[in-house]
């Protein structure tokens, strides 16, 4: 017998078939998206070619760096060069920097994953475990704490929570650096940043979900059996509470991708949050494009890697 897709032990569509599926879907979601993108680019005021030119230049100076652009032609002419390109990721030249997008994207995207996973890392060897101490405690003093600490995370604004840390760890005990790179001290207060304020919401789905697991048939009867509370906690019911927990993790770790623009911008962190910032400020179209079409596709493969893993940690999907 083949591999098969299955639900509770019944074959819903083959493997492969799920996942030529997914890859299908993966498709045209990036092709809606990247020509969303190229609307919306061209619809922010202003003029790229005023812009490089300068506000004191001629209109003669401008109408020729628009013909070097690409800019003078039809809108449907642009849009069909633009997903040309992106068959063979040749994302353009910057209007900014007049080098190729892909290489000022690799550039960047190396600090931006490196962020991405300590911050996602610390925020999971901590959030889970906290969550499941809460559950198991809930209703007493220790459950009480984390769910404070697990509000105030999710409700203070990130910015605020990145200019504290920088307060206290560099302008009043010195020991940290408030920004920039290079160094693993400085990638600290950044990671710290984002890590908090992932495992907040990590504890939160991590507590609701073990507590709502622990009412199910199979935790009563493993009780009938006399199996101790530690086993059954994390023998049985932690496995299956995992799912909304990846599903959290892999949307904010695909987020993290894209570049966490206000923690980079705060802690000046090259990453591509900054330079996204940085090229739809200068009114670089290609940067911009670029950058968020990789986000996208890097985004909707994590999202597809998190659906596969749900087979692996699930005993009621799993492949065979």
């Amino acid at each position: 017998m083949g591999l098969c897709y299955t639900v509770g032990g019944k074959p819903v569509l083959s493997a492969l078939k799920y996942f030529f599926y997914r890859l299908l879907t993966l498709a045209i979601t990036l092709i809606g998206l990247v020509t969303l993108i190229f609307i919306l680019i061209r619809s922010i005021p202003g003029d790229p070619a005023r812009v490089l030119a300068g506000m004191m230049a001629s209109e003669e100076d401008v109408n020729l760096i628009r013909e070097q652009l690409g800019l003078n032609q039809p809108i449907y002419i642009q849009y069909f060069i633009y997903l040309k390109n992106l068959f063979t990721l040749n994302l353009g030249i910057s209007f900014r920097t007049d080098s190729p997008v892909i290489n000022e994207i690799f550039a960047r995207l190396p600090n931006t994953l490196l962020l991405a996973v300590t911050s996602t890392c610390t925020a999971v060897i901590f959030g889970i475990p906290l969550g499941v101490i809460a559950a198991s405690k809930k209703g007493g003093k220790l459950d009480f704490l984390l769910s404070t600490f697990s509000i105030a995370g999710i409700s203070l604004p990130i910015y605020w929570l990145g200019l504290i840390l920088i307060l206290i760890f560099s302008v009043e005990l010195r020991i940290l650096p408030a920004g920039g790179s290079g160094t693993p001290m400085h990638l600290i207060l950044p990671t710290l940043t984002i890590a908090l304020y992932l495992m907040a919401f990590i504890v939160k789905i991590t507590k609701a979900s073990v507590i709502d697991s622990m009412e199910k048939n199979y935790v009563i009867t493993a009780k009938s059996k006399g199996l101790s509370e530690r086993t059954i906690l994390y023998k049985h019911v932690l496995k299956n509470a995992l799912i909304p927990v990846v599903t959290i993790i892999g949307l904010q770790f695909g987020a993290l991708l894209g570049g966490a623009v206000i923690t980079e911008t705060i802690f000046a962190w090259p990453g591509l949050g900054r330079l996204i910032v940085d090229s739809i400020n200068s009114r670089d179209y290609p940067m911009v494009q670029g950058s968020i079409f990789i986000f996208a596709l890097l985004y909707a493969l994590v999202n597809l890697a998190t659906d596969i893993l749900y087979t692996f940690i699930d005993p009621r999907v799993r492949l065979k």
